[in-house]
């Protein structure tokens, strides 16, 4: 039963993560960025800095997914940044259909 409150709890926060961060994304992504994200949010606000509530982050609670977000869009920056580190462009609204129309040869 844990698990299944784990994926919920995880496509409730990384769905409304990747909203925040307005990223495109699956649901598995968003499962698999809300679980990721809220061990981050967990691991850093609890542990390391020793916010007492931070512990019950990803937990189906109205502070677990607080936290569990906050933990989440840390974690999409995070890798944009690192995306961002090695060439990658960032690309949002339509100029980003019209390069992939570009690259596939269509205009």
């Amino acid at each position: 039963m844990s698990w299944i409150l784990a994926i919920i709890s995880g496509i409730i926060i990384g769905w409304i993560a990747n909203a925040i961060m307005r990223t495109r994304s699956s649901l598995a992504t968003d499962i698999i960025v809300g679980i990721i994200g809220s061990v981050l949010g967990r691991w850093f606000f609890g542990s390391v800095l020793g916010i007492g509530s931070a512990l019950s982050a990803g937990t189906f609670s109205v502070l677990g997914i607080v936290w569990g977000i906050i933990g989440a869009v840390v974690l999409i920056a995070i890798v944009r940044a690192i995306l961002g580190a090695y060439g990658e462009e960032k690309m949002t609204g339509p100029s980003y259909h019209e390069e992939i129309k570009k690259r596939k040869g269509r205009r």
